[in-house]
């Protein structure tokens, strides 16, 4: 995988995971019948380690542990697997996230799903936008003496 497919990739998981989960796995659910069989790899809950940047010092940190619902699926007709991860312990949504991840890798209902991926990505940042603006009408500037 190039290091530009890499990055679509990445974000495309992100989208998914960040995405209205009931929008997700309406689609997940719309597009399995044409994926055939398919193999359930893993799929699970448990705490993973959240690192953060302290952007001062330019090193890494470790802010705690967050619980995590993850999925691993392989669809063996086509020979590719997907993957999804989300906070929580929704295994379903986790599991929606790796359909359309394989899904993706499998080249079916490639237009369709970039669509959706777009559409997406575009809900969630108007919902960002809309979050910043509110945050910043609370700002105050303070006058020092």
């Amino acid at each position: 995988m190039s290091d530009e497919a890499a990055l679509r990739h990445v974000a495309a998981l992100e989208t998914l995971a960040a995405m209205d989960p009931a929008k997700l796995k309406a689609e997940a659910e719309a597009i399995l019948p044409l994926l055939g069989a398919v193999e359930v790899i893993e799929s699970r809950s448990g705490l993973v380690t959240l690192p953060m940047r302290d952007t001062v010092r330019e090193t890494d940190f470790l802010l705690g542990d967050v619980l995590a619902a993850e999925a691993h699926l392989r669809l063996p007709a086509f020979g590719v697997e997907g993957y999804g991860m989300v906070i929580g312990h929704d295994l379903e949504r986790a599991m929606a996230m790796a359909v359309i991840d394989a899904a993706r890798a499998a080249g079916v209902e490639t237009d369709r799903l970039e669509a959706f991926l777009a559409a997406a990505a575009a809900e969630i940042a108007e919902a960002e936008d809309a979050l910043l603006r509110r945050i910043e009408a609370t700002r105050v500037e303070m006058e020092t003496f």
